[in-house]
Order: structure tokens, then sequence, then C-alpha cells
């Protein structure tokens, strides 16, 4: 009877892609990571940022400095991301890594609750390092994935993970939602008459439940999924300065492009599509104050976002299987042009809702299989450098989208216009990607794989 109870249960974990305690494990961060990325990078931050911390400043400054906080942001994992994932390949310390990224961004997001109004420099500042953080400890994770799923299991595990994210980002939203909404929920003080800081206090709270729930749910990840084993390429020797071989290895990398011609292709039209993807995730509420969208339906539209986004992203799971990923990823590059040319022309809340549909069917997907089919050709033990190089491509294309986004507003006044800017961004990214051959991309990692003597 148990064995029957439970054969469905097996066979629905394992179409998910959670078959396995460290696969479960491991999607378990992206649930922990996603709160961050929902209610600080999109949903709720965005708008303190401009209302509160931007006090004194028109909406349109305060968007510009917005923007250029994620461009700095960006440039600080640039720098780091590969030294660092070259040096965790060779120390076996992608783990130790992920936890000091992860801490910088739980303390800064919680440090947000200090903000108070007209302080931009500040709120700037918290900011870069939560980003850092997130995107800093991300690389380390994702660099996990090689090694603990099959090439038949990677699509699945990375969507999975990606949909356990938007429930995890959801959830948490959703409880903020209801006590910003509602303080007296929780017994805050509500109703006229407020002092400033008593006004904002809900929304610093759901700053400080942020780093609370980023840190509880990363256990999983550090209890479960065990640290790659170390391996040292053939002349290096074990004891060696790690950032010395961290910088010959970077050397090797990049004079060896060609081996790898199909994984740094994949990373280049990544970087270019997802220029455009990052600037309408990070643009979006800004955009929507500007039209004149209400804070409460701003954050119900991402809210939509997320639970739009569960059954999409496991959706993009098995249609990878059917298609593949590179196919999916061309479904949800053109969705995304036609987002831009709907958002171009909308003016009301209802609109703004629709919007917020369109992106939740793609947005999990998209970065999801892009994720699994970069991992697809990555060499297993240069993982973390791989991925270093993935989040530098990634942080250069979160660059320029938000940039070029700032930049058009101080041209045009607006918004509006730099929306469909965004499109070039998915027209070159795809162009690219369709040039890529991936299973000979495959075929070079596994090749580089073999040379290998463990420690």
């Amino acid at each position: 009877m148990a064995n029957a109870t439970q054969a469905p249960g097996r066979r629905w974990l394992n179409a998910l892609g959670l078959h396995r305690p460290e696969l479960r494990a491991w999607a378990m961060y992206d649930w922990a990571v996603s709160a961050m990325q929902t209610v600080i990078t999109t949903a709720v931050f965005p708008i303190y940022y401009m209302q509160v911390a931007g006090a004194g400043r028109t909406p349109e400054a305060a968007a510009q400095s917005l923007g250029y906080a994620n461009t700095v942001a960006a440039i600080v994992i640039a720098v780091l991301a590969p030294i660092l994932g070259a040096v965790a390949d060779f120390k076996a310390a992608k783990k130790r890594f992920l936890v000091a990224f992860m801490l910088i961004g739980v303390v800064a997001t919680s440090a947000m609750f200090f903000i108070d109004h007209g302080e931009l420099v500040f709120a700037s500042a918290l900011f870069v390092l939560s980003i850092a953080g997130a995107t800093g400890s991300m690389t380390f994770y994702e660099a996990l994935l090689p090694h603990i799923a099959s090439d038949e299991e990677i699509d699945r595990v990375s969507t999975a993970a990606y949909a356990i994210g938007y429930v995890g980002g959801g959830v948490l939203l959703a409880i903020n939602l209801a006590w910003i909404s509602n303080p007296g929920l929780i017994g805050l003080p509500s109703g006229e008459g407020l002092t400033p800081q008593q006004a904002t206090l809900p929304v610093r709270l759901a700053f400080i439940s942020v780093g609370v729930w980023w840190l509880l749910f990363s256990i999983p990840v550090l209890r479960t999924v065990p640290e790659p084993p170390r391996t040292v390429e053939s002349d290096e020797g074990s004891t060696a300065n790690p950032f010395a071989v961290a910088f010959t290895r970077l050397g090797e990398t990049l004079r060896e492009m060609r081996v790898y011609k199909q994984a740094f292709l994949a990373m280049i039209a990544f970087t270019i599509y997802n220029d455009g993807i990052q600037t309408i995730i990070k643009m979006a509420t800004a955009f929507g104050t500007e039209i004149g969208i209400e804070r409460p339906a701003l954050i119900k539209a991402i809210l939509l976002v997320q639970f739009v986004g569960i059954p999409c992203a496991f959706a993009f799971g098995t249609l990878a299987g059917k298609l593949g990923a590179k196919l999916s990823i061309f479904i949800g590059l053109v969705a995304y042009t036609g987002i831009c040319i709907y958002a171009y022309g909308i003016h009301t809340e209802a609109e703004f809702y629709g919007l917020a549909v369109m992106v939740g069917l793609v947005q999990g997907g998209t970065q999801a299989l892009s994720r699994s089919l970069f991992a697809s050709m990555v060499p297993k033990h240069k993982s973390g450098e791989f991925f270093g190089f993935y989040s530098v491509f990634e942080k250069f294309g979160g660059i320029f989208g938000p940039l070029l986004f700032a930049i058009a507003i101080g041209e045009t006044g607006s918004s509006r216009g730099a929306i469909l800017w965004v499109i070039g961004f998915f027209v070159v990214g795809g162009a690219l990607l369709a040039a890529v051959n991936v299973k000979e991309g495959e075929r070079a990692a596994r090749d580089a794989d073999r040379q290998l003597r463990s420690v």
C-alpha cells in the first residue's frame, strides 16, 4: 500500500526535476533569494526609493539614480565574479563563497530598515550591496548545477528551481503586501496623523523580513548539497596560491576561447537578450510609477508576475524536453518583443496588469533555460569560473539596459519611448543564439573534464 501511494508522488517529483534530496535542496535557494529579487529589486524597494529616499527630487531624477545604482552593482560583480569563481573551483569552496555573498546581501537588505526621507545616497549604497550579495551568491549557487544534475535532468531542474523561486518570492511579497496595505493586521500604527517614521514602518519591516527569509531558506542548500570534489589540472600544484591559479586559469580560458566557442557564444547571446529582460524587471515599477500607476497596483502586478510564472516556468521545462532548450528560449524572446510593443501603449491599471501576465508567461522559463543551456556546455571542474564569467556577462547585460533606459529618460523626458529601444536586445541576442551549436559545446566540455586528477 505504501509503495502504491508513493509511486505517483515519485513520478511527479521526477517529472518536475526534484526527485532527489540534493536537487530539492538546491532549488530552495531560488526560493530564498527570489524574495530579495521580488521585494527589493522589483516591487517594494524601487517605489520606496523613488518616493521616500528620493523625496525632494523629481520622479525622473529618482528613476535615473536607480538606473545608475543598478549599473554600479553590475560593475562590482563584473570585476569580482570570474576571479572568485576560479578560486572557488581550485579550492573546492563554492559553498563558502555562496555563504559570504549571501551574508553581505542579508545584512544590506536588513539595514534598509534605517533609510529615511531624502537619504538617496545611503539607499543607493545598500541597494548596490544587496544586489552584489544576491548576484554573487547566485554565481556559486548556479555553479553547483552541473555537478548535481545529469544532462537529461538539467533543464527540468533549472526550470523547477525558477518555479520554486516564483513561489518563494510571491509568498513573501503577498505577506508584505498584506501588512503594507493594512498595517493594523500585525498591530502597526495605521490611519491618519502618522509620523513619517510610522507611515514607512510597514515597508521598512518588509525589508527586514526579506533578510530573515533569505537567511533561513539558504540552510537546505548549505546542509544537503555537497561541495563538488576538488580536482586540479595536470600542470597545477595542489598547494599553489589560489589567486595565482585563478588568474592563470582565467588567462588559459580566454586563450582557449575557440575550444569553448559555443559556450561563450551562448553567453554573449544571453548577455544581450538578458539586458532586455533585466531592464524590464528592474525598471518596471519606476515605469509604472511614472505613468501614474498607484503603489498598491504596482505591487499587485509584480505579485501577479510571480504566480503566473510558477506553472509557466515548469511548462518551459516540459517544452524544452520536447523542443530543446534553445528553441524554447527563442519562443520566449519573440514573446518579449511583443511585450515591449504592448507596454509602449499602456495607460491604465488594467493594462498594466495585462503586461504583468504577459511577463509572467515567459520570464522564468527563458532565464532558467538560458542557465541550463549554458551549464550543459561548461566543464564541471571550471563551473565556478565559467559561471563567474556568466555573472560578468549577465551584469554587463544589466549595465547597458538600465543605463540606456536612464539616458533615454534624460533625452526624452519619459520612460515610454525607452521601452521600444529594449526590442533591439531581443533581436540581436536571438540572432547570436541561433548560431550556437549546442552538441559541439557539450562535447568540448566533456572532453575537458577527462583530463583531470583528483586531490
